[in-house]
């Protein structure tokens, strides 16, 4: 027998030792926050608005070109309605409440004191 086969007996033997580490959080797929349809502003025709009030409504709230809100004008008037912006619902509301507020049209005959019909819908998405 050598000093070996003595030793072992006096040795005590330690267990591995299992660490368990947590997985890192993932967010759910299924909690991701929903996303807000885009929302449509659209302009409808009248008889009394004239064609240069809408053209200078549109270049000055939604900041288009002369070309641009000449053929959205164009679409309003031969459609009856036409989506001249789209975005959130906020913004939308905003840019609606400021059609509704653009003031009259001086443009015509008589003066025009109410405002060009506008609404907004969401968009399919």
């Amino acid at each position: 027998m050598n000093d070996f086969d003595n030793a072992e007996s006096d040795v005590a033997v330690m267990e591995p030792q299992v660490v368990v580490r947590p997985k890192p959080a993932r967010p759910d797929l299924k909690s991701k926050p929903k996303r807000q349809p885009p929302y449509a502003v659209i302009l409808h025709n009248d008889d009394q608005h004239t064609f240069q009030y809408v053209i200078d409504l549109l270049m000055k709230l939604f900041a288009y070109t002369l070309e641009k809100a000449f053929v959205l004008t164009t679409q309003v008037h031969t459609q009856g309605k036409s989506i001249v912006w789209s975005g959130t619902l906020e913004l939308a509301e905003l840019k609606r409440d400021q059609v509704r507020g653009f003031g009259p049209d001086f443009y015509a005959m008589q003066k025009v004191e109410f405002p060009l019909g506008v609404t907004i819908e969401p968009l399919p998405e």
